[in-house]
């Protein structure tokens, strides 16, 4: 083994030989790569357990007024805290909207009003009774004199429709959010809208047994939802209002009268089947 030589202890980094007689230990730098993290932290990674600083929270939290401005409104990422709910939130909401009696669905959802609900319902209900009242009118057909003659189905029942519903808890609840902050009522416009918008959902079965061709279970079934329906509305306005407002009994009676209304639209509209 005499053809090899030792390195030269003045090499950082070398391994060292075999132990021998004259061998000299060798002693490694100091580094900052032994210390993690580094002492120097200007744009390294600290011993903290956050987040990186892009990480996307603004679907788990509300959305902040300033973070938009006034042009929030038309800004899609403003809204999307109002669709922050599970499944369990919205079957719980759609139950107590059956239960008109209770009067508390505005407290219930003060913390977290959404909009998922709302709009899911509505168009469920826009097609529901577009192809339900169509179905309807196929079967008054088939069972009435003119059975023998052709059938036509009307899509103009789906516009209709869309425009109906979508206008009415577009737009109704900003109307009573108006009247509401001129008379120094303090409410909030998700809010309402979540308020109409899950008081419509009675009218989805109501529809499937306005299929029925007898016209007085028709009227019956219709009255009773529109009934039920009015009902919760005005009780949970009344509760909100109620002491904010000594206009509160005109609102919320109006607002009982435009539900029943709707109501009456719905079934005159969709489910009065008229032969020329």
């Amino acid at each position: 083994m005499s053809g090899y030589s030792t390195i030269g202890g003045d090499v950082s980094g070398s391994v060292p030989a075999a132990a021998g007689a004259d061998h000299v230990a060798l002693q490694f730098q100091d580094s900052n790569l032994q210390t993690f993290p580094p002492t120097d932290a200007r744009g390294k990674l600290t011993g903290s357990s956050k987040p990186p600083r892009d990480a996307d929270d603004t679907f788990s939290r509300p959305a902040e007024p300033e973070q938009f401005g006034w042009h929030g409104y038309f800004n899609l990422l403003s809204y999307r805290p109002y669709f922050n709910v599970d499944t369990s939130d919205v079957v719980q909401r759609v139950g107590d909207s059956l239960v008109p009696f209770k009067g508390d669905f505005v407290e219930k959802t003060a913390t977290n009003p959404d909009m998922y609900g709302p709009f899911w319902i509505c168009t469920t209900l826009i097609f529901v009774t577009a192809a339900l009242g169509n179905f309807a009118a196929y079967l008054a057909h088939k069972t009435s004199s003119a059975g023998d003659t052709h059938w036509h189905y009307d899509i103009n029942k789906v516009s209709w429709s869309a425009g109906l519903f979508y206008g009415y808890v577009g737009l109704l609840p900003l109307g009573l959010y108006f009247v509401l902050k001129y008379l120094g009522v303090a409410t909030g416009l998700v809010q309402l809208w979540c308020l109409y918008g899950y008081s419509l959902f009675i009218f989805i079965p109501t529809s499937f047994l306005s299929v029925v061709p007898v016209e007085k279970f028709k009227w019956a079934v219709v009255a009773a939802a529109a009934g039920l329906s009015a009902t919760f509305l005005a009780l949970n306005l009344r509760t909100h209002i109620k002491t904010a407002s000594e206009r509160w009994f005109l609102i919320v009676c109006g607002c009982f009268v435009l539900q029943l209304g709707l109501g009456l639209l719905m079934k005159l509209y969709f489910f009065t089947v008229q032969f020329s």
